[in-house]
């Protein structure tokens, strides 16, 4: 399933390329058209770059649930489940596609960082230990993408449920200090998924805006988020058409 799901990549690798170069254009546009740091401690860009590192993690779903659904739209869902495999084995193999391809991403956006300037500030360990955070939130966020494509069932569908990843990815500390933010808003910017993550990447990588006492946090959250949709995913694939 795995192998399937990276054959597809050589018949669609425009697909493949735009979904890698649009956190790369981000991370640009706020680095030197947007960027400005406002409440921001230190060099802007080593604040900026692990927050889109984190920000990347919840981006680029639609690529997956595209496939998701056009393979229940097509019918090709229906002959692997006729087929002697386990119920999950398509979705485990579509999720270590996107795994492959969020690895790929990162090396790209991480290359892109240090072309910008930036530099963390820590040693192989702290700095696998943030690539493992950044790759567990990814895990976490494909799993609601893949439940959430099984609900829609049609690849339109999927445009209307990929909206709602933007303001939930901007409700973030990824450009900008929730301190500067109004009263109102401040605490559930802090308390998104993604800036427990960049809060503890940042801590790890060792630049401005870290803060220790979030690791446990950018842990947890992943694992509940888990905890709740894969599950759901899997009931919900060995549910269809019964």
């Amino acid at each position: 399933m795995t192998r399937r799901e990276l054959d597809r990549w050589a018949r669609q690798p425009v697909r493949v390329v735009v979904g890698m170069v649009f956190p790369v254009m981000l991370l640009l546009m706020f680095g030197y058209l947007v960027g400005g740091g406002r409440g921001v401690s230190g060099d802007y860009v080593d604040y900026l770059v692990p927050g889109m590192l984190a920000l990347t993690m919840a981006f680029g779903l639609e690529g997956t649930m595209i496939a998701v659904t056009e393979d229940l739209d097509k019918g090709v869902v229906d002959r692997f489940r006729a087929m002697p495999m386990a119920d999950g084995a398509v979705l485990v193999g579509r999720s270590a596609a996107d795994m492959l391809q969020s690895a790929l991403g990162l090396a790209l956006l991480i290359a892109v960082g240090y072309a910008l300037g930036w530099r963390p500030d820590c040693g192989p360990g702290a700095f696998l230990g943030a690539l493992g955070l950044l790759l567990l939130l990814r895990f976490a966020m494909l799993w609601i993408g893949i439940h959430l494509a099984l609900v829609a069932g049609k690849p339109e569908m999927v445009a209307a449920v990929q909206i709602l990843v933007w303001p939930v990815g901007f409700l973030s500390n990824a450009f900008a200090d929730p301190a500067t933010m109004p009263g109102w808003l401040g605490p559930p910017v802090e308390w998104n998924p993604m800036s427990q993550t960049a809060t503890a990447v940042r801590d790890l990588f060792g630049g401005p805006g870290g803060e220790p006492g979030h690791l446990w946090t950018a842990v947890l959250w992943p694992l509940a988020l888990l905890a709740v949709f894969f599950p759901l995913a899997v009931r919900r694939f060995t549910r269809l058409n019964r």
